[in-house]
């Protein structure tokens, strides 16, 4: 019997399918876009269900006594489906400006301090509840038709096996769910107006959530003896993936978003994180929650960069066979030969894509500070990836004031492939990082939960001790992270210097 795991992101999903000792055997992916309109910014759900079950049946077509597959996906998101499931209306993404009159209505209903500890969030426009409000006040002819509300997650659960299901960590994600409770907030639902019966039926994250439906089992190739299990959301995943179960371990996911994950055992300081707008999410282990700290362009910050001011390097990258990434970062080494340890020359504000924690300012943009005739592509390069590992330490300084105490850091996502990045960040946050081999945490955490809800495995130390292989550990120096230090005392005034200069 083999093992799978499904990862559904915002611009792909992929599905990863490992054997019962845990070795990768093979993944298929599924590239989709999201639209842009004068509304704001949206995601088709079809195209995701396509993709879906393109990527299941690549794969049911090498191993077809796949036994399970795990679903883990983005967060936010809402589907809102008539009484068949089928989608009525665009999915607005979590960076769609919509719902901000509506989060704010609401906040003034119950209050920010309530709703934080009541969902462990605080308000902001980019969670589900405040979208479904802006569906039902803009769009009545669509809303009445409305019979479900899915978030991607357990939208995909009842495509598979026609049930409405969702995890916890996912249901967070609304603002609309009780923490403590562990079911929909009937204080939010009744002053949102809104039937919480549209949504799904909260689980525990690695619950199973059925078996593949005929037509689902068709599609894909698979036995209708096939469970799905209801997994997480990506970040809790990851987490999972990289084998972090003890609050001395944190996550650096290195992915388009940027995200530092802690655990907490039992409750922390709640007025520190909302302060800045940390989430505070269910984890798998008992009494303890997951900590999100993160900025909108990590990955997408470098894509970036390589995409728009690198054309002639990457022509030259390809014809000697290597990535643009590595070659803007040997031409970095060779430009400041002897100094290529040290700070870059350039300061970098990277709010490419608005500000996340611990701002939560969609207004914000980028910056690049400190250009002359003599900057190149590669410092600019460079200084992406100093300007995001800055605003990580940002967000850590307040994690700490939080009373989060970890000591090092397993890193995930395709950036965990570049060592000097990797480096800057240890060196910054003076941190020892860990990359592991397999930098795909989020399709390794779902198989590992399919493996332990199926028995594969005896518990998730098991499946940890199976799957999670690590490959290089990063020491932070200790001359270098002092000489970060003086520069980040002028990164820490960008922001408030920046912001009133931008319209946003």
């Amino acid at each position: 019997m083999k093992i799978a795991g499904l990862d559904i992101g915002t611009t792909g999903c992929k599905c990863t399918v490992f054997d019962e000792e845990g070795n990768y055997l093979g993944r298929a992916y599924h590239e989709y876009s999201s639209r842009s309109g004068k509304n704001g910014l949206t995601i088709d759900a079809a195209d995701i269900v396509d993709g879906v079950f393109d990527v299941i049946r690549a794969m049911a077509a090498q191993y077809p006594d796949i036994g399970g597959i795990g679903v883990t996906s983005f967060g936010e998101t809402f589907v809102a489906a008539d009484d068949r499931g089928e989608p009525l209306y665009p999915s607005m993404l979590y960076t769609d400006p919509r719902g901000e009159q509506e989060c704010a209505e609401l906040t003034a209903r119950i209050g920010e301090n309530s709703i934080a500890q009541i969902t462990g969030l605080r308000p902001h426009q980019m969670y589900s509840i405040s979208k479904v409000l802006w569906l039902k006040h803009n769009k009545p002819e669509i809303w009445k038709k409305v019979r479900h509300i899915f978030l991607i997650g357990d939208y995909i659960i009842y495509r598979l096996t026609g049930e409405r299901v969702i995890d916890y960590s996912l249901a967070t994600r609304t603002m609309a769910f009780d923490i403590r409770r562990l079911e929909w907030s009937r204080t939010i639902f009744e002053a949102a107006g809104v039937d919480s019966s549209l949504f799904s039926k909260p689980v525990p994250t690695g619950s199973v959530a059925g078996v593949l439906t005929r037509e689902a089992a068709d599609k894909t190739g698979l036995s209708c003896d096939t469970e799905v299990i209801a997994v997480s959301h990506d970040q809790i995943a990851a987490c999972v993936g990289a084998g972090t179960f003890q609050d001395t371990i944190a996550v650096d996911g290195a992915g388009t978003v940027e995200c530092l994950t802690p655990i907490f055992h039992g409750m922390p300081d709640r007025e520190v994180l909302s302060q800045g707008y940390f989430p505070l999410v269910p984890y798998v282990v008992p009494d303890t929650y997951a900590i999100y700290a993160f900025s909108y362009t990590g990955g997408a910050l470098m894509q970036w960069c390589t995409d728009t001011l690198a054309g002639k390097e990457r022509q030259e990258a390809s014809a000697r066979g290597i990535s643009v990434n590595a070659y803007l970062e040997e031409q970095y080494r060779q430009e400041h030969a002897g100094k290529e340890d040290a700070p870059g020359s350039l300061l970098v504000l990277p709010h490419f894509a608005g500000a996340a924690t611990p701002y939560m300012d969609t207004g914000s943009k980028g910056a690049i500070l400190g250009l002359t005739l003599a900057s190149s592509v590669a410092d600019i390069y460079r200084g992406c990836m100093e300007g995001i590992a800055y605003e990580m330490y940002l967000n850590y300084e307040l994690l700490k004031r939080a009373g989060v105490r970890f000591r090092e850091l397993r890193a995930t996502g395709g950036g965990a492939h570049s060592a000097v990045w990797m480096q800057i960040k240890a060196d910054v946050l003076n941190l020892p990082i860990t990359a592991l081999k397999t930098v795909d945490a989020g399709t390794v955490g779902s198989a590992m939960m399919v493996g332990t809800a199926l028995g594969v495995f005896r518990d998730r130390e098991d499946a940890a001790a199976h799957m999670v292989q690590v490959s290089r550990t990063y020491e932070p120096r200790q001359s270098i992270h002092e000489q970060y230090m003086e520069v980040y005392e002028r990164y820490r005034k960008l922001y408030k210097a920046v912001r009133p200069l931008v319209m946003g």
